[in-house]
């Protein structure tokens, strides 16, 4: 029997790890992924101002892994119900079940000219480009404009600002930071008081936060909104996220067994979760992780059942996930805003807070040192 995951960001790694303790040693584990390395996503944001925290959230697969087969290669088509997947080297891979855990893309949502001239934060690579950009705007007292004013786009903003601060260049009088949301807060999915407490802190270090703006086209040197145009010398996007092209850009909707089809289940930024209770479940880390609990019990259960053989047998109950919000953390530069039930922290209090869901995640996964070594640049 055959167990396939296919993609190695958080869902994809937390799901393969509890497959090789849950499953008998006769089930054959494969993952597949792109690269080499499992990367920490939700820092990647830390490396546009301190290119040393890439090596810190960047992990060889190998040594999160026991006993489940790699793949390094790269899904270009799925066939969930068929349970088969095209891979970009030519060969097909099959499976008996399997996760899909292709994560997520950017969304442009057809908006012209956006995809050509905007930088999006999905990778390291990412980091980089939006690092080098910045660092030359800043020689000319340019503006960049951050696209998109979730969690992720607060993040690029506050680290922008203080990376301009590291180098003696003051926002906004000698260069600008704009964020733009077409809704009516930052943060807009988050309670109202975490919402506030996020733009209190990007305005304090000089970021100008515009909302209810929507981006209606963007040119080379200006965005066209409903309100008028927004010139810009750099344009990063983090306005929203769409499926795989592996999957054709869909995150299809599963809901709390988490199962797509008979033999695959989906979770992670790859589907749109609805849980037990029938809540639409936040696309996050910490909500992927959870749900790849249930995920590796639930294919345990099936291939339990299988094993036995029993053909008159029903097939076995699925556990189902439910989505309990644990918290919410996000970083502003130097600082962070982090909710705990009813209360919201700023200070050195966020900040640690913070620090401590990334070291704290490297740990559970048996990355010690690089959890030291992310925890030392977070706290700098």
């Amino acid at each position: 029997m055959h167990v396939v995951v296919l993609g190695a960001g958080y869902a994809g790694v937390a799901v393969t790890r509890r497959l090789e303790s849950r499953l008998p040693s006769a089930v054959d584990i494969t993952l597949v992924n792109d690269g080499e390395s499992h990367v920490l996503v939700h820092e990647t944001h830390r490396a546009i101002r301190r290119p040393a925290v890439a090596d810190a959230i960047s992990v060889p697969l190998e040594d999160l892994l026991d006993r489940a087969e790699l793949i390094v290669d790269r899904v270009v088509d799925v066939d969930a119900e068929a349970g088969v997947a095209e891979l970009a080297s030519g060969d097909d891979i099959e499976w008996d079940y399997g996760a899909l855990c292709l994560g997520s893309e950017t969304a442009y949502y057809g908006i012209e000219g956006l995809r050509e001239h905007a930088t999006p934060l999905k990778s390291l690579d990412d980091a980089a480009e939006i690092r080098e950009e910045f660092l030359e705007l800043l020689g000319d007292g340019g503006r960049v404009v951050v696209g998109g004013a979730g969690l992720s786009g607060v993040q690029v903003a506050g680290e922008l600002t203080a990376l301009a601060r590291e180098k003696d260049v003051a926002v906004p009088d000698e260069a600008e930071v704009v964020l733009v949301e077409q809704l009516g807060e930052v943060a807009p999915n988050f309670p109202a008081n975490f919402s506030r407490a996020v733009r209190e802190q990007l305005e304090a270090r000089g970021v100008d936060v515009e909302t209810d703006t929507t981006v209606e086209q963007v040119f080379d040197d200006r965005i066209a909104t409903a309100a008028g145009d927004l010139s810009y010398d750099q344009l990063v996007w983090t306005g929203g996220i769409a499926g795989d092209d592996a999957v054709g850009g869909d995150r299809p909707v599963v809901r709390a067994d988490l199962r797509l089809t008979d033999g695959t289940f989906a979770l992670g930024d790859a589907a749109r979760v609805v849980d037990a209770d029938g809540e639409a479940v936040p696309a996050s880390a910490s909500a992927a992780v959870r749900e790849a609990k249930a995920v590796a019990e639930n294919i345990g259960r099936l291939v339990d059942n299988e094993m036995v053989g029993d053909e008159d047998e029903f097939e076995p109950r699925l556990t189902r996930y439910r989505f309990e919000v644990p918290g919410w953390l996000v970083s502003v530069g130097d600082g962070a805003v982090a909710q705990l039930g009813p209360t919201v922290l700023t200070g050195p209090a966020a900040r640690a807070s913070k620090a401590g869901v990334g070291a704290g995640y490297l740990t559970s996964v048996g990355a010690v040192q690089k959890a030291i070594q992310l925890a030392e640049e977070e706290l700098l």
